[in-house]
């Protein structure tokens, strides 16, 4: 093993075998109970395939895994001429940062073929939680790309709009919470991107009046609105196939209505906030046709949510 020091801090390059790799190393997952996950659930398929292309032999090379030791790990030197070169004495597993899938299919590989391989790895001594959460997003965002809901996720507690969007998904009192995916993977259920909810509370909370209340109180806001609309068309927030009511096209839409929606209900109420008004409005809404099949259908973009969303103020909010 080579000891040396990246940018300050002490590392660790070498290799060791596939069975050293699962023995000696563990994935923080991003709902992990300490806030501090941030892995991407592992997709089965990408293991497979580098599992596949391990199989091509001697040309099958690959980059190195990513390590956090978290101290775990002691560098003993060969002998004193040669400080750098030694061995690792490893007394606890290590944080698998970059490499997740790589790992994923190197399982499956030799667990296949019954060989073993060399894995190559670079290891930090120790990187503290938030480091480990920076460097891991950093990787991934300016390299391959996690995808910008991960992203938003890891920012939530530095990011307003993501703090709220996250909380749109996770609670359970929320009209997204079954409809949501933090990690930006979507399936037929769970369609509502953490990314595409941050774009939702950047237009309903635009206005001056809301953009100035603290987050809590928007997410309180928004909460309430989406909440209302879900009771006010509960068939069609559950069934995606069939109705548009949650496709982005006309979220982006309920959310640039909302904005003023919000705004009217703050500027009736001389700054405070009429809740009352704000549910009153959705039921104004009640004859909005969202059938995939109907007058939508064919709406997309921005544009189209912004002629979606005026025909929306003015059914509640006529003198606009």
């Amino acid at each position: 093993m080579l000891q040396y020091k990246m940018r300050g801090k002490v590392s660790y390059l070498g290799n060791f075998t596939a069975t050293s790799v699962l023995q000696l190393t563990y994935v923080k997952p991003y709902d992990h109970p300490s806030g501090k996950g941030y892995q991407r659930p592992v997709d089965s398929k990408r293991c497979n395939d580098f599992a596949l292309y391990l199989s091509k032999g001697e040309d099958a090379l690959f980059a190195p895994i990513m390590l956090n030791a978290e101290s775990h790990w002691e560098f003993v030197a060969y002998d004193k001429s040669r400080p750098n070169l030694g061995r690792l004495l490893c007394r606890g597993k290590a944080s698998l940062m970059d490499g997740q899938h790589r790992v994923g299919g190197i399982k499956r590989y030799t667990q296949d073929t019954n060989s073993e391989i060399n894995v190559p790895f670079l290891a930090f001594h120790y990187l503290d939680e938030d480091e480990e959460i920076h460097l891991f997003d950093t990787i991934n965002t300016k390299a391959k790309g996690i995808g910008t809901s991960l992203s938003k996720y890891l920012h939530r507690n530095t990011d307003e709009h993501s703090w709220i969007a996250t909380q749109l998904i996770t609670r359970g009192d929320s009209a997204f919470h079954f409809i949501g995916t933090l990690t930006g993977k979507r399936s037929s259920d769970r369609h509502v991107t953490l990314q595409n909810l941050y774009k939702v509370i950047e237009l309903l909370t635009k206005s001056e009046a809301v953009n100035n209340l603290n987050k809590e109180t928007k997410l309180t806001l928004g909460l309430v609105y989406f909440n209302a609309i879900k009771e006010q068309f509960n068939t069609e927030w559950l069934s995606y196939k069939e109705y548009r009511l949650t496709h982005i096209v006309c979220l982006n839409a309920l959310a640039i209505a909302g904005a003023e929606i919000l705004n009217e209900a703050i500027s009736r109420s001389k700054g405070k906030m009429d809740y009352s008004f704000i549910e009153k409005s959705v039921k104004k809404m009640r004859n909005t046709e969202w059938s995939a099949e109907g007058p939508l259908k064919y709406l997309k973009g921005i544009s189209g949510s912004r002629m979606l969303a005026q025909d929306l103020i003015s059914e509640v909010i006529p003198t606009k």
